[in-house]
């Protein structure tokens, strides 16, 4: 009788195990695949972003501390006064401060 026991303790264990087995997820095999470079835009320090003809895009991805809504507004500003006549005319522009002014200069000319 113990050993039919035994046996109905170690059937139930099997079961159980091969359950688990089938209702687990498969486990994705990794790949080996060789890194791909990645291409980045070159830039040079000499490259300077003019405020005239630059749109928002542009600049917030090239100055420093300007985001989406800093440069819809020097984009806005340009259509509503014209032109800028210089780089210090900025300041006129709504969120636009003598730090990130500074920060930002020698990226900047008007063309």
């Amino acid at each position: 009788m113990r050993t039919s026991y035994l046996y109905s303790v170690i059937f139930a264990l099997l079961t159980s195990a091969s359950i688990v087995a089938i209702a687990a997820p498969a486990a994705k095999p990794v790949s080996m695949a060789a890194p791909q470079a990645v291409e980045q835009p070159v830039t040079t320090q000499s490259a300077k972003v003019d405020i005239n003809g630059a749109d928002a895009a542009t600049l917030q991805r090239e100055l420093s501390g300007i985001g989406k809504g800093k440069a819809e507004a020097i984009v806005a500003y340009r259509d509503s006064n014209g032109p800028f006549s210089s780089v210090e005319e900025l300041l006129e522009v709504k969120g636009i401060g003598k730090a990130i002014l500074d920060r930002n200069r020698d990226k900047l000319e008007v063309n």
